[in-house]
């Protein structure tokens, strides 16, 4: 526990450190180049668009919740897949999450939802068993998502803190590969939101982690931060390959832990 907290304190870290040390730059030109360096540092990044591709609404109807997925094409990937680094380039806090995959993953394909602060390229860089790094990229057309109001109040959003769902588990057949959602009441805030009532910023509070295992295997692990959308989502795949449990433990950045587990087959 203590290890992946440290890990998403380092993300919030180097995202803090990306947003204070970017240059100044035209409304037009483009931070990926910075980025890339701040982030992976002088690995090489190949392009990874022949296999992999961001999908994301050209023009987001929300800009506080934009979904995305990072899609594989396994018949041309170049390696087994061990983790997704999602970037939004002109966030605030631009690595939204990383996506560390378990060796029972199958598809690597991932999908989650965003906040976009202004008009972007959203970059997605998978990370293979060897270290190779490859990136693929789309345009989102959006404003405003990372200071956008939430839905509910403080007081409400309180009350169903940490609640956890799913869907499309219930479909879930052992030996059959399964796409799962997992959703988590949270309002992830930003802190850059203002309570519209008191009339203050509400402070930051939002989900640092979340680790996904079936039956103690590790599946999925995710190290969040304040451009996850609020009631963060994350969609994966695995083949349950017999009777056992899903389970998920969240932590946020007020060292809050929220856990739950799931039967599959849902009928057991």
């Amino acid at each position: 526990m203590m290890q992946r907290h440290a890990a998403a304190l380092a993300l919030s870290a180097l995202t803090t450190l990306i947003a204070l040390s970017a240059p100044a730059r035209a409304a037009d030109d483009d931070p990926w180049p910075d980025l890339k360096t701040a982030i992976f540092g002088e690995k090489a990044v190949a392009d990874g668009s022949g296999f992999m591709r961001v999908e994301a609404p050209q023009r987001a109807y929300d800009a506080a919740v934009v979904p995305v997925t990072v899609r594989f094409d396994g018949g041309h990937m170049p390696g087994k897949v061990r983790a997704v680094t999602l970037v939004v380039d002109k966030n605030p806090a631009p690595v939204a999450a990383v996506f560390r995959l378990g060796d029972r993953i199958a598809d690597p394909t991932i999908g989650t939802r965003v906040r976009v602060n202004e008009y972007t390229n959203i970059h997605a860089v998978a990370e293979t068993t060897d270290g190779s790094l490859f990136v693929a990229a789309a345009y989102v057309k959006a404003a405003g998502g990372c200071s956008a109001p939430a839905l509910k109040t403080p007081d409400d959003a309180m009350a169903h803190l940490g609640e956890m769902r799913t869907k499309n588990l219930d479909a879930a057949q052992i030996g059959e590969p399964s796409r799962v959602e997992l959703l988590i009441r949270h309002p992830n805030y930003s802190g850059m939101q203002m309570d519209q009532i008191k009339r203050t910023y509400v402070p930051a509070r939002f989900i640092e982690s979340i680790d996904v295992s079936y039956d103690g295997a590790r599946l999925l692990q995710v190290e969040g931060n304040i451009s996850l959308s609020e009631n963060p989502m994350v969609e994966f795949s695995f083949t349950p390959t017999e009777t056992g449990r899903l389970s998920a433990t969240a932590t946020d950045s007020d060292g809050a832990v929220f856990t739950q587990a799931w039967p599959v087959p849902a009928t057991m």
